[in-house]
C-alpha cells in the first residue's frame, strides 16, 4: 500500500499565525494575574490577592454565600514623543477575575477589605450557623 504525503513549506510558516497573537517582546504591559492566598482561622478567612498596577476604584469584590469573586480592570495608555512627533502610542485595557469557594458561608455584613501596595486584603468572617429547632406538635 502506498501513502501519498503532501508537504507545502509555506503552510508550516503560516500555521497558527492568525490563531494566536504574535508576541513582540515583554513590554511589562501584559494582562495582570490574580494570585490569591487564603488562610482560615476559627472565626473566618483571611484572603490576600495580589493586584499590582491596578487602582483601588477598579477592584470589585462580590460575596455570594461561600463563593468569593474578585474582579479588576486595568487601563494603561503610554505615548512616546520626540519633540512634536509621536513615535509610538500604546493602549492596554484588560479585565481579570478570580472566583473561589470557601468551606462555609461568609457574613457579608461583617466582611472588610483593604487595598495597600497592590495587595487586596479581605477579612471574611464565617456566618454563624443557625441551630435547627424542633417544633412541638400540639
Amino acid at each position: 500500500m502506498n501513502t501519498l504525503i503532501h508537504h507545502a513549506p509555506l503552510d508550516d510558516i503560516f500555521r497558527g499565525f492568525f490563531v494566536r497573537p504574535v508576541e513582540l517582546g515583554n513590554t511589562g504591559d501584559e494582562a495582570p494575574q490574580v494570585r490569591v492566598g487564603v488562610k482560615e482561622n476559627a472565626d473566618g478567612y483571611e484572603v490576600h490577592a495580589e493586584l499590582p498596577g491596578i487602582k483601588k476604584e477598579d477592584i470589585h469584590v462580590h460575596i455570594d454565600g461561600p463563593v468569593v469573586s474578585i474582579s479588576a480592570e486595568r487601563k494603561l495608555e503610554t505615548e512616546l514623543k520626540d519633540g512634536e512627533r509621536v513615535l509610538r502610542t500604546e493602549r492596554y485595557y484588560g479585565k481579570v477575575s478570580r472566583s473561589f469557594q470557601l468551606g462555609q458561608d461568609i457574613d457579608e455584613a461583617r466582611a472588610g477589605a483593604k487595598f495597600v501596595d497592590g495587595v487586596l486584603k479581605l477579612s471574611l468572617p464565617k456566618k454563624v450557623e443557625s441551630q435547627a429547632t424542633r417544633l412541638v406538635i400540639q
